[in-house]
């Protein structure tokens, strides 16, 4: 999900996309898309406003260079995250589905088998898989209240007065009711299709399943230019310390085998960047 405004970024977002924005030494959307890729994903599509399109097949192609297949459509208005579901009802079809939001950033370890489980259990049981993050400021979020064996027994949006400090973040795993629930979905207050109501007809079911991130992970909304700016640094920590990359494209197609050796070495070429060369280098 990639569309929207970016009106707390104005005027950062006055002329360019808030997901093509930059985070360190890539640009946003590349996280999200990447944290799709370590859940085995490879047919994605990606929802834009009209105007910026064009700006997003520029830069992510079809797809092919990773292993992948990108589609597009535009979101002509902002009206809300579950209308994703509906936009994109023909390319769901009968399919389980994740939707991710465009400007979340995710890292942590053991994420990958987190991922994984999470796609085996709607394959395998259905419903919701939700991951869920402490926060300082949960009145902002879509907050999640667990009862004492940990299952979600409440949700609501953006509470004044949170109930629960774990606020459930932009990544969204759902079997294939999910389109037909979206649809009967009541335009909220501000006219959109909130996503927490979609998450309420899976809780009411009671086949929503909501994951805690641990202690050692990190989540951002990287939706201001605080978090802009708090999301680079982190990137370049990480990278700068610990040697690691994250959300290199390239590494995740290599290390899913979506891309072959003379591809890599394809991808290598294109980095006019030594460390960045070197880090590819080393993965061959």
């Amino acid at each position: 999900m990639a569309g929207g405004k970016g009106s707390r970024l104005y005027p950062l977002t006055q002329s360019v996309s808030k997901h093509l924005l930059p985070i360190y030494d890539k640009p946003m959307v590349y996280y999200p898309l990447s944290v799709l890729m370590l859940a085995g994903i490879r047919d994605i599509l990606v929802i834009t406003t009209p105007e910026h399109q064009k700006d997003y097949q520029q830069l992510l192609g079809n797809g092919e260079q990773w292993g992948v297949q990108f589609n597009y459509l535009a979101q002509s208005q902002p009206r809300g995250i579950a209308d994703a579901f509906i936009l994109g009802r023909d390319f769901i079809e009968q399919d389980s589905i994740c939707l991710i939001l465009g400007d979340n950033l995710f890292w942590g370890q053991g994420f990958s088998e987190q991922l994984e489980r999470a796609v085996q259990r709607i394959k395998t049981q259905g419903g919701a898989n939700l991951f869920a993050c402490k926060v300082n400021n949960p009145h902002h979020f879509g907050v999640v209240e667990f009862n004492s064996n940990q299952q979600a027994i409440h949700l609501v949006e953006k509470p004044q007065q949170p109930r629960s400090d774990f606020a459930i973040t932009g990544l969204y795993f759902y079997d294939q009711q999910a389109v037909k629930w979206a649809q009967s979905i009541r335009t909220s207050a501000r006219g959109e299709k909130e996503i927490t109501a979609l998450n309420q007809y899976y809780l009411q079911a009671q086949t929503l399943h909501v994951e805690k991130l641990g202690r050692g992970f990190a989540w951002m909304d990287m939706g201001t230019p605080e978090s802009l700016f708090e999301a680079s640094q982190f990137v370049e920590s990480i990278q700068g310390r610990r040697g690691y990359k994250i959300a290199c494209l390239e590494e995740v197609a290599w290390t899913k085998g979506w891309i072959d050796k003379s591809q890599l070495q394809t991808h290598l070429a294109r980095y006019p960047n030594p460390r960045d060369q070197e880090y590819l280098k080393a993965l061959l």
